[in-house]
């Protein structure tokens, strides 16, 4: 973990409207810029599809106009449910900069590749093209963003190691082990082949400090150190890793996050032992394993806002509340109710956690709507 360092995740900014992606709070994201900066981190993390296609000018109002280019590095990503032909990465790529405000990416990645994608992004020639943007100085070092299994990472990267330098990886405490993400698998893949790992979802999309009071209590009772550090602790203490990314919501979170890498301390067996019984904990409670990408949400015809609506559902199973039948009804007076699935099966293909989308809405609806 020597060289490890706290990524800043452009995921996940503050809004003044939760139902509106693009409605980022700059001022607030300007100082969470500003604090990051100061506590000596650089690294931050974009791509063209976060806030609603927003994230990238964040960045440039809140970072690029106003810090030396030399100051920090910038990781976006080949949007690849969007390439049709060979000629939309370069296009992609170059909105991408000009969203930016910058003429080169430090890590130039094909996004969210999986079973589904590869094919798409194979289609498009797109790792020939990143191997091209960065003989032409348009990236220093190029990758994807990896969510599947094992077996297909082992064929991607046998196939593409000349070219990949970087894969970003779903890794925390909860899916180290978990058969359907994989995590520590795709990290032994990693790790052969040699290749620098990026981690994304250290804290789950935030899902791993809403847990039940047994678990707080058992965290609380092993050591003083908060789960959000413990999460960002785990993932950090791994071979092969640069960069640990944080989506965070607020300076609140950033102070916190800094403060954990500001004097690290690697998990020792003993807390490895702890975190792995603490997952099995977790995943008895959790009714839906959600990460709160979003991604499904974008591809939904009807626009369900399913992170939201699974979120809300978690939290009824683990405490039910009348006020979670109340924010049902408050979500879904502005979005669609879970009922409005058309079981197209489309979201699917976007989940990175692998989950039967329209299935769990079927359960969402059967609990919220049916009362």
């Amino acid at each position: 973990m020597e060289n490890t360092i706290l990524g800043f995740g452009a995921m996940r900014l503050p809004q003044t409207d939760a139902n509106n992606p693009a409605s980022v709070k700059m001022e607030e994201t300007q100082q969470m810029v500003d604090y990051y900066m100061e506590h000596g981190f650089d690294y931050f993390d974009t791509s063209y599809a976060y806030h609603g296609e927003t994230s990238e000018d964040v960045l440039k109002k809140t970072l690029v106009e106003r810090y030396p280019r030399e100051s920090y590095r910038i990781a976006d990503k080949i949007p690849t449910w969007l390439l049709t032909h060979e000629k939309d990465n370069e296009r992609l790529v170059d909105v991408m900069l000009e969203r930016l405000g910058i003429e080169y990416f430090d890590v130039l990645l094909i996004h969210n590749i999986n079973a589904s994608f590869i094919n798409l992004a194979e289609s498009a020639n797109s790792f020939e093209y990143i191997k091209k943007a960065k003989d032409e100085g348009k990236a220093l070092k190029v990758g994807i963003s990896y969510h599947d299994k094992a077996d297909l990472l082992d064929e991607v990267l046998d196939k593409y190691s000349d070219i990949i330098d970087v894969v970003q990886l779903q890794i925390n405490f909860m899916d180290w082990l978990d058969g359907r993400v994989q995590s520590k698998k795709c990290h032994e893949v990693c790790v052969k082949y040699g290749v620098e790992v990026i981690v994304m979802e250290p804290v789950k999309g935030g899902s791993l400090v809403n847990v039940s009071d047994n678990v707080k209590k058992a965290f609380k009772d092993y050591s003083d150190k908060s789960i959000v550090d413990w999460s960002l602790r785990f993932a950090a203490s791994h071979e092969n890793i640069s960069v640990v990314l944080s989506g965070m919501s607020s300076l609140e979170q950033m102070k916190e996050n800094c403060e954990t890498f500001k004097d690290f301390e690697e998990i020792t067996h003993d807390d490895y032992r702890f975190l792995m019984k603490m997952a099995r904990e977790i995943k008895k409670t959790l009714a839906i394993d959600c990460s709160y990408c979003g991604y499904c949400v974008k591809e939904c015809e009807m626009g369900i806002p399913i992170p939201d609506l699974f979120n809300l559902y978690n939290g009824e199973k683990l405490h039910s509340l009348q006020a979670n039948y109340g924010n049902y009804g408050t979500i879904t007076a502005a979005n669609a109710p879970a009922s409005a699935c058309t079981q197209c099966g489309t979201c699917i293909d976007f989940c990175t956690q692998k989950l039967d989308i329209p299935e769990l809405l079927k359960d969402v609806a059967n609990l919220f709507e049916n009362v």
